[in-house]
């Protein structure tokens, strides 16, 4: 099979299948989730299954949601309970072939909310919602939360249940119901731009187009006149910020650029300026949540002029009282470096170095290499950096660290 098809499927299931379950959901009720997600995975099986032999038709977009439809008519046939729907499902498929833009973000929309309801337990909303909006697959969503792929199976299994039991209506909660269904919605966004920020795994450290999904969802959320509160601005905020780093993080050969190495004049300018706009709404009032610590982090990142780790470092140290996690807890220790030197990094990673979550987490022992190297301890530095490379990383990441290795045994 020609290597194109694949891919071409992947980048498909990514911009196409989150609008393709929610508006099939939207047809057959969320207590048929699962089966508008079987008929959407098995249109792209099909895909995977046809093109390489009969070649990729000239509207990959329209084939696939043919297909889907194709496949929802015929197990509405034998289902008796979903005889009544057949012509809302052939209605479905004109619609989306239409290219509504609006009414596909506003099926999205209310599928994130689907997904986040409070009667779904906690812990599996997120996870629903990157399955099911964002397209991941269950070793991704493992990664994003340090989880094992069992216990992410089994929430996912559980959500779907509870929804099916509850049978919720398709669209954005009642004013009052927002709060508690928000708080999951910005979480299940942020993990998502998360996991294609800095992949986990896999031949690329940047995935651009889960990236822009979450960037796009994040804004119309923000944007929706019932969601305009100031954590919505800041987690936009944070994500553009990022996101704007994007163009100059890898090189032309796909290596790994740190930011002091970075081409500043790659940086997406249209991405920073939304970003600062949506910094400076998240101002308008008196919360302050992890997004907009975070978010002011990366201000810092790409403010012209000196990096103020001082201030950074305060940052760091309001959000981990605000979010008390190891992860946060290593990126405040590497601000702390910055400002009192490496030994006090050290001292800071070591500390947490033994926190079960960090198992197989190829940053600590990658920060640990870096800060003994900055110390001189070139012995110490080249083994934490080979701990690494016994770790799951994306290749970038992992071609830096052997180059970091060879350098440090040149040193000796």
């Amino acid at each position: 099979m020609s290597p194109e098809v694949p891919q071409l499927v992947d980048h498909l299931f990514r911009r196409e299948a989150g609008r393709m379950v929610a508006a099939l959901t939207r047809v057959l009720g969320a207590e048929n989730l699962s089966l508008a997600e079987d008929v959407v995975q098995e249109s792209l099986v099909q895909a995977l299954r046809t093109w390489p032999f009969r070649g990729v038709p000239e509207n990959p977009g329209g084939w696939l949601m043919q297909v889907a439809k194709n496949r929802a008519l015929d197990l509405l046939r034998r289902e008796a309970s979903l005889a009544r729907k057949e012509e809302a499902i052939r209605g479905w498929s004109a619609a989306l072939v239409a290219d509504d833009p609006e009414g596909a973000m506003d099926d999205q929309l209310r599928m994130i909310f689907i997904c986040c309801q409070p009667a779904v337990p906690r812990e599996a909303r997120v996870a629903l919602t990157l399955k099911t909006v964002g397209g991941f697959g269950v070793p991704e969503i493992a990664r994003a939360y340090l989880a094992k792929e069992a216990t992410i199976a089994q929430r996912l299994v559980r959500a779907k249940r509870k929804i099916q039991e509850i049978r919720p209506p398709f669209e954005v909660p009642p004013p009052a119901e927002l709060p508690a269904a928000l708080d999951s919605v910005l979480e299940a966004l942020y993990l998502m731009f998360n996991e294609g920020y800095a992949a986990a795994a896999g031949e690329e450290l940047v995935r651009q187009e889960v990236c822009a999904e979450a960037v796009r969802l994040v804004r119309l959320v923000a944007e929706h006149p019932a969601l305009d509160v100031p954590k919505a601005h800041a987690l936009a905020a944070l994500l553009l910020l990022q996101a704007a780093r994007n163009p100059a993080r890898v090189d032309p050969e796909g290596n790994l650029l740190l930011l002091c190495e970075q081409d500043r004049s790659l940086w997406d300018q249209p991405k920073l300026a939304a970003g600062f706009h949506h910094l400076d709404r998240a101002a308008r009032g008196p919360e302050l949540s992890v997004y907009h610590l975070e978010a002011a982090i990366a201000a810092c990142h790409v403010t012209p002029g000196e990096t103020d780790w001082p201030y950074i470092l305060d940052l760091y140290g309001d959000l981990l009282a605000l979010k008390p996690t190891p992860v946060v807890a290593l990126n405040r220790a590497v601000a702390l470096a910055m400002v009192e030197g490496p030994a006090a990094g050290i001292r800071a990673v070591e500390e947490i170095r033994g926190d079960p979550a960090l198992a197989g987490y190829y940053p600590l022992p990658v920060t640990l290499g870096e800060l003994y190297a900055r110390a001189g301890d070139t012995k110490k530095a080249a083994a934490r950096f080979r701990e690494a490379l016994g770790m799951e990383s994306p290749e970038p990441v992992r071609r830096r660290i052997q180059e970091r290795v060879r350098g440090l045994e040149l040193v000796r």
